[in-house]
């Protein structure tokens, strides 16, 4: 009975009019609407009549001084819209995906700490098997990737995103714990440090700004507790080097130290509070959810971050669907 009613609802509806709305919030302008759908403008009027009663709101709105704007209503139906013509696109016109034979550049943002562990087995792979794909990377942070994927501006994302919106994807690619490290002659002959020590030692924080939220501080404020950071860097890459000589502390995620040789001057210890793990994940909008090139770069991101294949270690992992 859903499905029957379902269908009965969409015969009521010309789906044309569907790409004039998308046409219509997009330029926000009926003549500009027109001129993008090949149509005469009293074609496009029509059809925003025939809009405004099957959606029993104006959609579009004079603005004072000239221009229209988007209604409340409008701004709500922008995305799901976009969204669904771009599945049914996919499902008219996308022709299967072959890696060897195609042309495409996926745009990625993801930190150093990310690009030292997928990039080397991902890049082998496109090179070997899809040489006409392309990457193109960014750094940003995580509320940066998420507004950039809502945009279309990447394509995916990797990090760690715990407020991202519905309409994010997110897949685990692996999980992780913390790991405290520091000048080994700087700490005790046991090679750890008390929560008390800990605490009165300044710290280094990767991050791309000095307010940035942290999965650390939010476990010390949950205690009422604080630490003093010292230095706050944007790249995971250096966070190990500027520790020699100092009475620094660096608080980082476990696998960021899988380059840095044992024995290095460098100890590492387990946090003196409980820090829970968290999931390490890829990030894409709805929208590229069934674009089957996208599917198959998904799966290779997620390959090139299995034990044996990009990473020396950690726990098996389920292909992407």
């Amino acid at each position: 009975m859903i499905i029957i009613r379902f269908m009965d609802d969409l015969r009521r509806i010309d789906l044309n009019l569907l790409l004039t709305l998308h046409a219509l919030l997009t330029e926000r302008h009926v003549t500009r609407a027109a001129l993008r759908l090949h149509k005469s403008q009293p074609a496009v009027s029509h059809a925003l009549a025939q809009l405004r009663d099957t959606f029993k709101d104006p959609l579009l709105a004079r603005r004072v001084g000239g221009g229209m704007a988007l209604t409340p209503r409008a701004q709500e139906l922008q995305q799901p819209l976009e969204a669904a013509l771009s599945q049914l696109n996919a499902l008219v016109h996308q022709p299967a995906f072959t890696p060897r034979l195609a042309k495409r550049r996926f745009r990625v943002a993801m930190s150093d700490y990310a690009a030292n562990l997928v990039l080397p087995m991902l890049v082998r792979r496109l090179r070997e098997e899809a040489p006409g794909v392309e990457l193109a990377l960014c750094q940003a942070s995580r509320e940066s990737m998420l507004a950039q994927l809502a945009d279309g501006a990447i394509d995916l994302a990797l990090g760690v995103f715990p407020d991202a919106s519905p309409d994010i994807v997110l897949q685990t690619l692996f999980e992780e714990y913390f790991i405290c490290v520091a000048d080994k002659r700087s700490l005790p002959q046991r090679g750890k440090l008390s929560l008390e020590a800990w605490l009165a030692r300044p710290h280094v924080l990767v991050a791309m700004g000095p307010d940035t939220p942290t999965e650390i501080d939010a476990a010390l404020a949950s205690q009422g507790l604080r630490r003093h950071v010292a230095l706050v860097l944007p790249h995971w890459s250096a966070s190990t080097a500027v520790l020699f000589e100092t009475d620094l502390i660096l608080t980082v995620a476990s696998r960021t130290l899988d380059k840095v040789p044992r024995g290095a001057g460098i100890a590492r210890f387990p946090p003196p509070i409980d820090l829970p793990r968290f999931a390490f994940q890829q990030a894409w909008h709805a929208r590229r959810d069934a674009d089957p090139a996208h599917r198959w770069f998904r799966g290779a991101v997620m390959q090139a971050c299995q034990p044996g294949r990009g990473h020396p270690g950690g726990r098996p992992l389920t292909l992407p669907r």
